[in-house]
């Protein structure tokens, strides 16, 4: 269950603004992947926060309900994307960082510290931690993963619409067996990662 443990030492540390990052979409055969960084309150009682788990531990409606509930309570919420040209260009990791980076400097006020889920982000001049499993143990970074993960679906049900057949908007771009079987009956097209299996082996 999360906590704010690693909040609490930062702020007794000093640091008054301290943002979670998570992403959502990384491992997706299709769409971008999408980012997002959270300033929560430490100071203020938050109704919800015994609800926040990683994202996705969550139902849609869940997610949905604490999508807006964790943007009326943040200090300040940044969300960044990285496109398919970036993520076949430069890989899915410089591109999930690209995504993270873009997503703190939307931050304001700034974030003064940052814990991020898994990565660390060298492209980022702030103090930083990443943590395994941060998703699992920072109040901070769950709430981030449910921000990405929210804004993401919707962008994929959008998508849908011009993409019809794929059922994109049911597993919203991964690689589930309903989406590989539609990949095989209708090959891939321009919202799919060139550069990810099975992808890659059915563009020759």
């Amino acid at each position: 269950m999360p906590s704010f443990g690693e909040e609490r030492i930062l702020e007794a540390k000093g640091y008054r603004y301290v943002a979670g990052v998570d992403e959502a979409g990384r491992g997706a055969l299709a769409g971008p992947v999408v980012a997002a960084a959270v300033i929560l309150p430490l100071n203020k009682i938050l109704p919800f926060i015994s609800k926040v788990r990683d994202s996705k531990k969550l139902t849609p409606l869940k997610r949905e309900s604490l999508f807006y509930r964790i943007h009326e309570s943040a200090i300040a919420v940044g969300i960044g994307m990285s496109d398919l040209d970036i993520i076949d260009t430069l890989g899915i990791i410089a591109a999930t960082r690209l995504a993270m980076k873009s997503a703190i400097e939307q931050l304001s006020p700034p974030a003064d510290f940052i814990l991020v889920d898994y990565l660390r982000l060298p492209e980022v001049d702030l103090p930083q931690k990443g943590i395994i499993r941060g998703d699992d143990l920072s109040y901070s970074i769950a709430c981030a993963s449910i921000i990405a993960k929210v804004f993401r679906d919707r962008l994929m049900i959008r998508i849908d619409k011009e993409y019809s057949g794929y059922g994109i908007a049911n597993h919203k771009g991964y690689g589930t067996r309903e989406h590989v079987e539609c990949l095989r009956r209708l090959g891939p097209c321009a919202i799919h990662r060139k550069t990810f299996s099975p992808v890659r082996e059915m563009m020759k």
